[in-house]
């Protein structure tokens, strides 16, 4: 990343002539970058456009982010791009801040500052707060570069050093990367989840921002626990803690939520139903959102839909009859096999399938493997399910429903 994490290297691209250089490299090509920085260093100073070279390719990076707008006006750092919140999922729990009344809160570990500015720009004081100096630099100009300077006090700190006892709600976002890349254990998170819920505990109002994978039995029976998916891919969970205002944002200790972006939907119980039950494969396949499975809500979408699931381990729904929920995907199945390559190979030629989407839960088998055994030609499409079906592997063959 050249010297992206020197402090005062950074700092020069702060400066005029800085943001000048990073603008011109706006649509620049990184596979052309040796020839781009050639040119450019007959005019700027070798540090400044490795910097500035290392940026552009983060802005890059952060576009699918946080959007081309704002991407492209933002500072970031290797680590900042990585683990930073999507913005619409910021931007969603923004709304649930502002929702219980919160005007001021202290967001520690605040990282390049993505959930301050989405703070921010639903009219809440932020105190943002990072132990390293980079990051608090970086956040700090994100804040002045997307015009929140005003409601955004950036401070280079130790979280665990700061008094926040003045502010409506605390949010924390723990590193969940070490060394040797992701962290899975809550307690060696960085502060630790137990210093966290510490923290949450004596704020009127609180959010942390946690792992999806973090087990059940982890969740504080006074927290609501709510796992977010975005476009149908799971981004995180959140513990809240307090909160008073009853709204279509409010929060129940021991409730567990699923939300999916960027429609708001959310699935909740205050408590999970009985194991589902388990049958034959029916007329059609549900296939719950991640945030769903997640969330351990799968059981109420087999309730919802007057289903059953078509193995114990396995989070594939069946019925007999049509349901329409913005939680699941929905199949109409024509063919139920035992897993049988040359089988398959031989229906999808007959039927003239030459586009294949390949789902699995349960199987060992690689879908791209399976597309190229295949062969496929034709002009046909379907979709091939390799799954279990009472403990046994199947081939479910269907085509998507169109919902709502």
């Amino acid at each position: 990343m050249g010297r992206v994490n020197d402090l005062d290297t950074f700092r020069t691209l702060l400066t005029p002539e800085g943001t000048g250089l990073l603008d011109s490299l706006r649509d620049y090509d990184p596979s052309q970058e040796l020839a781009v920085a050639t040119r450019l260093r007959r005019t700027y100073a070798p540090e400044l456009v490795s910097a500035a070279l290392a940026q552009a390719r983060l802005r890059q990076r952060a576009v699918a982010k946080f959007g081309a707008d704002d991407a492209y006006r933002m500072f970031f750092t290797p680590n900042g791009v990585e683990q930073s919140t999507r913005a619409s999922v910021a931007a969603y729990r923004a709304r649930v801040f502002a929702a219980q009344g919160v005007r001021g809160v202290a967001d520690l570990c605040c990282g390049i500052g993505g959930d301050a500015l989405a703070l921010a720009r639903a009219g809440i004081s932020v105190l943002a707060v990072d132990r390293d100096e980079l990051t608090a630099e970086v956040a700090r100009a994100n804040a002045a570069a997307l015009g929140l300077a005003e409601l955004i006090e950036v401070r280079c700190a130790d979280v665990t050093d700061v008094d926040t006892s003045g502010w409506d709600a605390v949010f924390v976002d723990p590193a969940r990367r070490g060394g040797r890349g992701r962290i899975f254990d809550p307690e060696a998170y960085s502060p630790p989840l137990s210093w966290a819920v510490g923290a949450a505990r004596k704020a009127p109002f609180a959010a942390l921002k946690i792992a999806p994978g973090i087990p059940h039995e982890s969740v504080p029976p006074e927290a609501e626990a709510e796992w977010i998916s975005d476009g149908g891919d799971v981004k995180e969970a959140v513990l809240w803690f307090g909160g008073a205002h009853a709204s279509a944002h409010a929060r129940t200790p021991g409730t567990v939520r699923a939300t999916l972006l960027p429609a708001g939907a959310t699935l909740r119980t205050p408590a999970p139903l009985p194991a589902p039950p388990v049958g034959p494969v029916g007329r059609y396949l549900y296939e719950p959102d991640g945030a769903v499975i997640r969330a351990h809500l799968v059981a109420d979408i087999v309730t919802a839909c007057d289903g059953r699931l078509i193995d114990e381990t396995i989070a594939y729904v069946t019925s007999d009859e049509p349901y329409d929920s913005p939680f699941t995907t929905a199949y109409e199945i024509t063919d139920e096999l035992p897993f049988n390559m040359k089988k398959l190979k031989a229906l999808l030629r007959e039927r003239g399938v030459g586009i294949l989407t390949v789902k699995k839960r349960g199987s060992a088998v690689e879908p791209e493997e399976l597309r190229r055994k295949m062969k496929l030609q034709g002009r046909g499409s379907a979709t091939v399910f390799l799954t279990r079906v009472a403990g046994a592997p199947t081939m479910l063959i269907g085509r998507p429903v169109r919902q709502g």
